[in-house]
């Protein structure tokens, strides 16, 4: 990814391989707000005990570093589930039920994610000019929250599978994601070949390590996607908390950073 440091003091990264399409994608770091330790600094998040003030201050710095009105993006209830909405301009400022993804094909209509070791996943159709933004945690993921989302896209607007550009960013990495029996027990069952996401340390069955990347890129390789128009970011955020929150180096003392993403017009 590509990082920038804005004008306001508000630092973001951007995928590279989105740089030369008619689309914007944005994901925050935890620079440039006004928050305290914790939270510090540009967090998205009042569920931890933030104020609700400093929360929309900091938002209202990141679309200002964006050239966004802060009143228009869309925003879901993430519940670490499949759950994918369908959006136009009319939705502009809404908050989307039970949804961890977003799809659109309005030019500008801004959409609005929250993570703090979850993946941000970014799925782009240059055909039709279509994009789809998921939260995929490891609930997400196991139960294919990607594949909804990219499904998603072509009942919408009959995409081809084949045409899509996917970025995944920055989240907990494979290094560092222990997990559970209770997570390996259900990745195992529900994703085909499962045992490949996880990693056994010094040959311990339990506790696994998770590959949250690879687990989401496979899904979308399986369903059509060439693997070549997949970008992964690579930033483990338990590893980068200089930069990013991270629920498990944390501890859950945190905040959230944020993606920003929308369609500009095609020329």
């Amino acid at each position: 990814m590509r990082r920038i440091s804005h004008h306001n003091g508000v630092v973001a990264y951007i995928f590279e391989s989105f740089v030369s399409l008619p689309l914007q994608a944005h994901v925050s770091t935890r620079h440039g707000g006004v928050s305290p330790a914790p939270w510090q600094s540009l967090n998205f998040s009042y569920r931890s005990g933030d104020t609700r003030e400093r929360v929309q201050e900091n938002f209202a710095r990141f679309c200002a570093a964006l050239d966004q009105d802060p009143s228009q993006p869309v925003r879901t209830h993430q519940i670490h589930g499949t759950g994918v909405a369908k959006v136009d301009w009319e939705d502009a400022g809404t908050r989307q039920q039970r949804s961890d993804a977003l799809v659109t094909d309005a030019v500008g209509l801004p959409l609005f994610l929250v993570f703090a070791d979850c993946a941000p996943l970014i799925l782009y159709d240059p055909v039709r000019h279509a994009l789809g933004a998921c939260h995929a945690g490891w609930r997400g993921t196991v139960n294919g929250v990607a594949e909804a989302t990219l499904w998603a896209i072509q009942a919408a607007y009959g995409t081809d599978v084949a045409d899509v550009r996917v970025g995944i960013g920055p989240s907990i990495g494979p290094e560092s994601y222990e997990v559970g029996e209770d997570v390996w027990q259900m990745a195992i069952a529900k994703l085909p070949a499962g045992e490949r996401f996880f990693r056994h340390p010094n040959g311990v069955e339990f506790n696994p390590y998770f590959d949250l990347w690879q687990a989401n890129a496979a899904q979308l390789v399986a369903a059509g996607i060439p693997p070549e128009q997949v970008e992964i970011v690579g930033i483990d955020t338990a590893r980068n908390t200089d930069d990013f929150y991270s629920y498990r180096a944390e501890r859950g003392n945190c905040g959230l950073f944020g993606m920003l993403t929308w369609l500009e017009p095609q020329v």
